[in-house]
């Protein structure tokens, strides 16, 4: 008997397995919905996988898989500029190291939790995989929210964040990078404390200033990615973005950019939003309306109901939280990006967004459809690109980001920017195979999850019980 083979007693079926799984997940997990959310997301397309594959039930590769390897939470006081000891609480999340060390952002927003950061988490296992990079997955972040916040109010924290962090990360351990609330000035703070508490000058964040260790192309990775995945789903369908009504959702450096990149593909992006509502531009965001957005978001850490000020043609459709729908999914496009964050798009936007003859949704945040949004655009045939795959271009040029750093060089924008076009089109290539060879065809959410999970299973097996 192969040692490395031992059937788990009562559970027979593939299906019995990954719910006997599921249930234990639910119930050692109480209150984190996210985190099963996308644990059932994954378990449901890996149905299709235990079949061929008796070995990953034997070695119980899922129980190991959701659980991860380390979870670090700790405290973080800090004075403000008042002189007021303020606490928050920290946290990292290393996930799975099977095929190289942990990688995934920091998050400050007053939303995180543990059950949000675990699903990140889990996602960036997945997502880390597809990159055809050495990188496994982890998340982490604060319940501080850096907005409203001084600069020495937003460095104070970080310095002391950094103070416990740096006890457990490193270049070759785990590389944290940014998210929602961690910009170029964050990762600057942080990167700058944990240099002066190690005496090192180390790879161990990405997002850095281009003047130490950074790399060109990263803050437009995310967005840009995006793009270039979406316009590979078309492709497969013998169309492009030329021409395109796109929507897009949020105004951080993911919209940004992917309405920059859009623009480079002849589409035409006609919205966007923050947590006060949306704006929706009939004439379209240009590149002068575009620049105008990245001052006011990135420089004066504005609104975005102003675009309606300076642009008059444009509607600003303040956020009603007694509305069962986000109006922005209600206008006729052929396009959507969600990139704002996770469960943005419910049934009834899933259900506008068909109405109005969606072709194409392709995911910037994480996880921004609900499982009932999912099903509804996999069932009408709707291109459908999921977070994991289509938003993968951030994390591959942070991959990339260390490989410099790792060899002292810096590589041209046109370098960078031509090695994220081809891991994406690695990344669609790898997602839409997959999905026909386990008899999905079409179905990137399967494409994705099995191409993603049978690498690190695999190295799990490899890596022996541990």
């Amino acid at each position: 008997m192969n040692p490395r083979v031992m059937t788990p007693p009562g559970i027979k079926a593939p299906a019995d397995y990954i719910e006997s799984v599921m249930i234990s997940v639910e119930a050692k997990n109480p209150a984190e919905p996210e985190f099963h959310q996308a644990v059932r997301e994954v378990f449901d397309s890996l149905r299709l996988v235990l079949d061929k594959h008796p070995e990953f039930q034997s070695a119980r590769i899922l129980e190991r898989i959701v659980e991860p390897e380390r979870v670090l939470m700790f405290r973080v006081p800090w004075f403000d500029d008042q002189g007021n000891i303020q606490v928050n609480r920290g946290f990292r999340i290393e996930m799975n190291s099977a095929i190289g060390p942990y990688k995934g952002g920091l998050r400050f927003h007053p939303s995180v939790n543990l059950g949000i950061l675990k699903f990140l988490a889990f996602e960036q296992v997945f997502k880390n995989s597809l990159t055809t990079l050495p990188m496994g997955g982890g998340k982490g972040g604060s319940d501080f929210d850096p907005k409203g916040k001084s600069d020495n109010e937003v460095m104070r924290f970080c310095q002391s964040f950094m103070t416990e962090l740096q006890r457990h990360i490193g270049p070759d351990t785990d590389v944290p990078a940014g998210d929602i609330g961690v910009g170029g000035r964050e990762i600057g703070f942080l990167f700058g404390q944990y240099k002066r508490l190690r005496n090192e000058f180390t790879g161990v964040l990405t997002g850095k200033g281009l003047g130490w260790g950074g790399s060109l192309i990263r803050p437009e990775a995310t967005g840009y990615g995006c793009v270039y995945f979406a316009n590979e789903m078309l492709k497969s369908r013998k169309d492009s973005l030329e021409g395109k009504t796109c929507l897009v959702s949020g105004s951080g450096n993911v919209s940004q950019y992917t309405i920059e990149k859009l623009l480079d593909f002849g589409a035409k992006p006609v919205t966007v939003s923050d947590s006060n509502g949306v704006i929706y531009d009939p004439d379209g965001i240009d590149r002068e309306k575009l620049e105008w957005i990245i001052e006011l978001k990135n420089v004066k850490r504005g609104r975005i109901r102003d675009y309606a000020d300076r642009y008059k043609k444009a509607i600003f459709m303040p956020t009603d939280i007694k509305l069962e729908h986000n109006p922005l999914w209600n206008i006729k496009a052929d396009c959507a990006f969600p990139s704002a964050t996770q469960n943005e798009i419910t049934a009834k936007d899933a259900a506008n967004l068909i109405k109005n003859g969606i072709q194409l949704v392709a995911e910037g945040a994480n996880m921004p459809s609900t499982l009932e949004a999912t099903r509804m655009f996999l069932d009408m045939k709707i291109l459908y690109g999921p977070a994991k795959a289509a938003n993968a271009g951030g994390v591959a040029t942070s991959g990339l980001e260390m490989a410099q750093n790792s060899a002292r060089l810096t590589w041209t924008r046109a370098e960078v920017d031509d090695r994220l076009h081809k891991i994406m089109t690695a990344i669609h290539k790898n997602c839409y195979e997959t999905a026909e060879k386990y008899g999905t065809p079409g179905n990137l959410v399967n494409g994705a999850n099995i191409g993603g999970f049978l690498k690190v299973a695999n190295a799990m097996l490899d890596q022996g019980l541990v």
